[in-house]
């Protein structure tokens, strides 16, 4: 039942790969990646369609696993305060590039490190059927040249970036506490 389940839903472990002339990054550092990440701009889920202040979370556990911590405010910077627990499952042979990410059992949904800059400080995941991808960096604002180059990436992966969405985030001087 649940193998029927997964390929009725596109979620088999063979479609979280994405088909190799989807842009990827060639290798993660899953030790440099593990950090903290603010989420820029995106082109969300329904979910996380209002947040504020969203911030991704990755911590390893063991050689293929990540969990992920993911908090934002709802509706505005004083909303409620959400937060979701999702676990990452590297996919083998594709450089750490490619995720399968779990939210609820048995689904799991694909997340493509599509980007990520040789310093680790900005990053594009991405989905290969182009429906939602998120901006992010270490650092709560970007500057404006840094943004306009991230764009242009989504943009010439095949997104439609007129729905991205700015993610208001906090000043780096205010911060959010981090629950991890």
């Amino acid at each position: 039942m649940v193998s029927f389940m997964n390929r009725s839903f596109g979620f088999s472990a063979a479609s979280i790969a994405p088909d190799r002339s989807f842009p990827r990054a060639d290798h993660v550092d899953l030790d440099r990646y593990m950090r903290d990440w603010y989420v820029i701009a995106h082109i969300p889920p329904r979910i996380t369609k209002t947040a504020h202040h969203s911030i991704e979370r990755y911590r390893r556990n063991g050689n293929d696993r990540i969990d992920v911590t993911f908090t934002f405010r709802k509706d505005g910077p004083d909303g409620e305060h959400k937060t979701m627990n999702p676990t990452g499952f590297v996919v083998p042979d594709t450089g750490n590039a490619v995720w399968a990410m779990q939210f609820i059992w048995p689904i799991k949904m694909q997340f493509v490190v599509s980007y990520v800059d040789a310093d680790y400080q900005t990053t594009i995941v991405a989905r290969e059927r182009r429906d939602f991808v998120w901006i992010m960096a270490i650092t709560p604002q970007i500057s404006d040249d840094a943004y306009a180059g991230l764009v242009e990436r989504v943009r010439q992966t095949g997104y439609d970036i007129s729905r991205l969405r700015k993610v208001p985030q906090q000043s780096a001087t205010a911060g959010m506490q981090s629950t991890g």
